[in-house]
C-alpha cells in the first residue's frame, strides 16, 4: 500500500554520492563530483517534502546542463535527495487556469528543450530511481541513457486521470523503448508498476538495492551494465500497417472505459502514436502541440480541480492520528468490510457480530480484498492477523475507536449502545454508520452523547474513498477532530456534515433514483433511463445504481427522506413496495429491475430505431442533485461548496469531468439551471422548484 511505502522510505538513508559544500549556486539541486569524476546531480526542490517539476526548477535544469555540456564529466547520476521519491511529476499549480493552448504550447516547447539537452549530453548518464517515479519525474529519467531501480520504486504516467497524456516526449521515448502495446497500456490506464514489472518490461536496466547503489553507478558509466534492449517485436509494432490496426483496437478499449465526447486525452495519445510513432521529430513536435489542446480543454480543467478537491480533502484530515485499535459491531456487508479496511490500513481490528457466519464471511472476503490490493504474501498474512474475530465482544474495552454497523433500526441501535457503553474506555469515540437515522435520535439514550459521531462509509468501501464525518450539535469537537485524522489515516477522504436526514449524498441521489422510478411508470424503458445518466457521464444509470445498493435500501432511505422533506421528492411507486415483498432486491439476490450474473446486470442493446436519450431526460436526472446541494449549503449542513463537489465525485462516481454538480451548474450558468428547474416544476411539480440558495450561490 502507498502508505507502507510512504513508511518504509522516511526511514532509508539514500546515497546521494559526495558531500555537497554547502554554498551550491541551485536552489533546487546540487552538483558535485566523486573520485570517478561522475558527476552527481540531485534534484532537491526548496521548501517541498517532493519534488515536481516546475518552471523555475526547469529553468535551473537547464542552466546545469549547460554547465554539464562544457565541463565533459566522466558520468552523470540524475537521482532525488528527497526520501519520498524520485519526481512526483509536474507541478499541477501551472496547469490551472490554462485558457490559451499557444501560450501553453510554448511553455512546453521550453520544457522540451530542456529535456532533448539532457539527452544529447555526450556523456553516459544513469537515472537511480526509488520511491515514486511518476508522469513528468519518469519523462526525465527517459532522457538518460540508463535507469537503475531500487527495488521499492514505483513507475507510472498519471496523465490521464487529469485528461492529458505525457508531454514532455514521454510519448515517443517510452513507446520507442518498451514494447508499444505495453507502453500505450500503462499511458491509457494511468496505472503504475513496480520495480521488478519495469525491468521485464525493458523500462529500467537493472533493479538494486540502496546499498549497492555505488557499485551499480559505475558498472552503468564504466559500461558493464548489461542494458534493457527494445526487442525486434517493438519495430514491428510501431510500424505504419500495424500501428492502424493496434490504433482501432485500443480505441475501442478505450470506448468502453472513458466515451471520447467526455474524455479525450485517451484518443489524441492513440492518434499521435498512429500517425507519428517511428518519427521521433514529428511525434515530439506533435505531442507539444497535442497536449498543449488537452490542457485547455473543459474535462482537463474539470479534472485539474478535482484533483486539488481531493488535497484540500486530505489536508482537512491531515493531523496525528490517535487511534490504533477499531472495534467494528456487526460483520455484514458494510461492517465487514470496513473492518477488512481499516485492517489493510495498518489498525489492529476487532470484528464482533452475534453469529459466527457473518464473520466467516466477512475473513473470506477480506482475504480476497488483500490478494488484489496487496502485492505481498507476508503483506496480506500481517493484515489478516490484524483482523480478529470477536465473538465475545472483548474489543470494546480496549477500544480507541468503535464502528456500529447493524441493520439501520433505532431499537436495536440504542440496545446495542447501552451494552457497549459502560465497557468503553474513557476517550474512546462511538461512531454510527448510519445512512438513514440523525444522530439526535441515537443520543436519547447515551450516557455521554458527546462521545458519539457518524462515520459513514459508502459501498463498496474499497473503492469509494469518501468517508461523511457526520456531528450533532453536541459532539466533543476534540474527538471529531480525532475522527477526521483516522479517516486520513486509512487513506480516506472526509466530508464533514451536520446530522440531518440522509447527511449529503443519499440525499442528493434519492431524487435522482426516485425520478427515475417515475420516468419507469411513465413507460421509458429502463436501458434508456440508464444511458440518459450514462450519457452525461454517470459511471452508471440509476436503475442499475439501485440494484447495485439494494432495493430494500434505497425505499427504507427513500421513505426517511421522504418523511422529513415530503413534496420536494418524487413519490415512491407502490410497485416499488411490490418487488421488495417478493425479495427482487437487486444484484445481492440475482434479479431486481436487471438480472445480475457473476455481479453484472445482463442488458440487450437498445434498439437502432427506438426512442433516444432528450436533454429533459437528463436534466430530470441531475438537477435536482445540483439542488439539493445548494440547499444543504444554505441549510449549513455543510459549509464548504468545493468539498461538496468533491464529496459527489469521491461519494458517487459523479461524472468527475464535470468538477461535481455545484461546478456543473456554475459552469452552465445558474440562471440557465434555475429557469430549466422552473421549466421541470410547471411541467413535473414542485419536486423541482428550485431551491432558494440558488439566489446566494456564486
Amino acid at each position: 500500500m502507498d502508505s507502507q511505502i510512504m513508511d518504509v522510505l522516511a526511514g532509508r538513508v539514500l546515497e546521494l554520492g559526495p558531500k555537497p559544500t554547502a554554498e551550491s549556486p541551485y536552489r533546487n539541486f546540487k552538483l558535485t563530483r566523486d573520485e570517478d569524476g561522475i558527476a552527481w546531480l540531485l534534484f532537491d526542490r526548496a521548501g517541498a517534502s517532493a519534488n515536481t517539476l516546475s518552471v523555475d526548477l526547469l529553468d535551473e535544469l537547464d542552466a546545469i546542463v549547460s554547465e554539464l555540456h562544457s565541463q565533459r564529466p566522466a558520468g552523470l547520476v540524475v537521482r532525488s535527495a528527497k526520501k519520498s521519491g524520485f519526481i512526483a511529476g509536474a507541478d499541477v499549480n501551472e496547469f490551472r487556469g490554462a485558457t490559451d493552448p499557444g501560450t501553453v504550447e510554448t511553455a512546453i516547447g521550453r520544457a522540451h528543450a530542456v529535456i532533448d539537452r539532457l539527452e544529447a549530453l555526450r556523456v553516459p548518464s544513469v537515472a537511480v530511481i526509488h520511491g515514486f517515479c511518476l508522469g513528468g519525474g519518469l519523462e526525465v529519467a527517459l532522457a538518460c541513457q540508463m535507469r537503475i531501480a531500487i527495488d521499492d520504486a514505483r513507475f507510472g504516467f498519471p496523465e490521464v486521470m487529469l485528461g492529458l497524456h505525457p508531454g514532455l516526449g514521454g510519448t515517443v521515448r517510452f513507446t520507442e523503448l518498451v514494447n508499444p502495446m505495453q507502453a500505450m497500456t500503462l499511458m491509457l490506464t494511468g496505472k503504475t508498476i513496480d520495480a521488478r514489472r519495469a525491468r521485464s518490461l525493458g523500462l529500467v536496466d537493472a533493479v538494486t538495492q540502496e546499498r549497492h547503489v555505488r557499485n551499480a553507478v559505475k558498472d552503468a558509466v564504466f559500461g558493464r551494465l548489461k542494458r534493457a534492449k527494445p526487442g525486434p517485436l517493438n519495430a514491428i509494432l510501431n510500424f505504419a500497417p500495424v500501428r492502424g490496426f493496434l490504433a482501432s483496437r485500443m480505441r475501442s478499449e478505450a470506448a468502453k472505459a472513458a466515451p471520447r465526447a467526455h474524455y479525450p486525452a485517451p484518443y489524441a495519445l492513440i492518434d499521435l502514436w498512429e500517425k507519428h510513432a517511428g518519427n521521433r521529430t514529428a511525434m515530439l513536435n506533435a505531442e507539444k502541440t497535442s497536449f498543449a489542446n488537452l490542457m485547455v480543454t473543459p474535462t482537463a480543467q474539470s479534472l485539474i480541480r478535482v484533483f486539488f478537491l481531493r488535497e484540500q480533502m486530505k489536508k482537512i484530515a491531515a493531523g496525528g492520528n490517535k487511534i490504533a485499535h477499531v472495534h467494528v459491531i456487526g460483520a455484514g456487508a458494510m461492517g465487514g468490510d470496513i473492518a477488512a479496511w481499516c485492517a489493510s490500513q495498518d489498525m489492529r481490528v476487532t470484528l464482533a457480530d452475534m453469529k459466527a457466519e457473518p464473520i466467516a464471511g466477512a475473513l473470506k472476503r477480506a482475504a480476497d480484498l488483500f490478494g488484489k490490493i496487496m502485492r505481498k504474501k507476508i503483506d496480506q498474512r500481517d493484515a489478516l492477523d490484524r483482523l480478529i474475530p470477536d465473538m465475545e465482544g472483548e474489543g470494546v474495552r480496549n477500544a480507541d475507536l468503535v464502528i456500529e454497523a447493524v441493520p439501520e433500526k433505532l431499537e436495536l441501535k440504542q440496545k446495542v449502545y447501552a451494552g457497549l457503553e459502560p465497557r468503553m474506555k474513557p476517550g474512546a469515540i462511538l461512531a454510527t454508520n448510519t445512512s438513514s437515522i440523525p444522530l439526535q435520535d441515537l443520543r436519547t439514550t447515551l450516557q455521554r452523547p458527546e462521545r458519539l459521531l457518524g462515520l459513514h462509509f459508502f459501498n463498496p468501501v474499497s473503492r469509494l474513498q469518501l468517508v461523511e464525518i457526520v456531528s450533532h450539535d453536541g459532539t466533543d469537537p476534540a474527538l471529531l477532530g480525532e475522527a477526521l485524522a483516522f479517516v486520513g489515516a486509512i487513506d480516506r477522504l472526509p466530508l464533514p456534515v451536520k446530522s440531518s436526514p440522509g447527511f449529503l449524498v443519499n440525499r442528493a441521489l434519492t431524487p435522482y433514483m426516485l425520478e427515475a422510478m417515475l420516468m419507469l411508470d411513465e413507460k421509458i424503458d429502463q436501458r434508456l433511463i440508464d444511458a440518459a445518466a450514462v450519457e452525461f457521464g454517470m459511471p452508471m444509470g440509476p436503475i442499475e445504481l439501485a440494484d447495485q445498493v439494494g432495493l430494500d435500501i434505497c425505499l427504507d432511505v427513500g421513505d426517511m427522506l421522504r418523511s422529513k422533506f415530503g413534496d420536494h421528492l418524487p413519490p415512491t411507486p407502490a410497485w416499488l413496495r411490490d418487488k421488495v415483498a417478493r425479495g427482487e432486491l437487486g444484484r445481492k439476490t440475482g434479479k431486481g429491475f436487471y438480472s445480475w450474473k457473476d455481479g453484472k446486470a445482463e442488458k440487450a442493446p437498445l434498439s437502432e430505431t427506438g426512442p433516444r436519450v432528450t436533454d429533459e431526460m437528463i436534466d430530470r436526472l441531475v438537477l435536482p442533485m445540483s439542488n439539493v446541494c445548494v440547499a444543504a449549503l444554505r441549510e449549513g449542513i455543510v459549509d464548504n461548496a468545493d468539498v461538496v463537489d468533491g464529496a459527489m465525485i469521491f461519494g458517487t462516481g459523479y461524472a468527475p469531468f464535470r468538477g461535481g454538480p455545484l461546478n456543473y451548474a456554475r459552469t452552465r450558468g445558474t440562471d440557465n439551471v434555475v429557469s430549466a428547474m422552473r421549466a421541470l416544476a410547471q411541467k413535473f411539480g414542485d419536486r423541482f422548484a428550485p431551491d432558494a440558495g440558488w439566489e446566494t450561490f456564486k
